[in-house]
């Protein structure tokens, strides 16, 4: 039986353009046919304290999808995250994390991703190895990133239900690439970074 990914290409062949646009301001001029789900979206990053992997949570600010099924290589994403709202399971963690040696979230309180360029996993989808290159903007410094990208129908909707969409975004990055690079001795450089987005399209 083919997996939920496989099928979404042919699904998305049912339908013309494909927009969301959370942003009070648009990000870019497009449709705006989908909305996304706060209530269903998340943002977590994974980093090691003492060698031991810890996760925390972000909330996104605003964000903007473009998608047209007939020219999947032409999506575009923006996401722009609250780094003033980071939280971590431990409340010395989060206050480290946010302060002016790591996020420095007084001066820069908030993170932007936005895409460049699309590469399109196994037969042409945006799924199953794609990859969408843009620029991750933290602590005022913008830099290139690659994230892993996947887009599908909600597990368990009808093969003609296009009314919900989830898209993910993953991938790892260097914090000191970014000057964040404060408590080295006991926070690892790596972290690694999940959106989950579920899409939901207008009445």
């Amino acid at each position: 039986m083919p997996s939920r990914r496989r099928m979404l290409l042919g699904l998305l062949g049912h339908v013309g353009y494909v927009g969301l646009a959370t942003t009070p301001a648009r990000l870019w001029a497009g449709n705006s046919d989908y909305r996304l789900d706060l209530d269903a979206t998340t943002v977590q990053f994974r980093f090691q304290l003492n060698g031991t992997w810890q996760s925390g949570t972000m909330p996104i600010t605003s964000s903007a999808i473009e998608l047209n099924p007939s020219r999947l290589a032409a999506t575009r994403v923006s996401v722009v995250l609250d780094a003033t709202a980071a939280k971590t399971g431990f409340i010395i963690a989060t206050q480290a994390m946010t302060s002016a040696e790591v996020l420095d979230v007084a001066q820069y309180p908030t993170i932007r991703f936005t895409s460049r360029k699309i590469h399109l996993g196994a037969e042409g989808r945006l799924s199953e190895g794609a990859e969408i290159t843009g620029d991750l903007t933290l602590r005022g410094i913008t830099r290139p990133i690659t994230l892993q990208a996947a887009l599908y129908r909600r597990a368990g909707s009808a093969v003609d239900d296009l009314s919900q969409l989830e898209f993910s975004l993953t991938g790892i990055l260097s914090r000191a690439a970014y000057g964040a690079s404060g408590y080295a001795a006991l926070v690892g450089d790596r972290v690694q970074l999940a959106i989950h987005a579920r899409i939901l399209r207008n009445q």
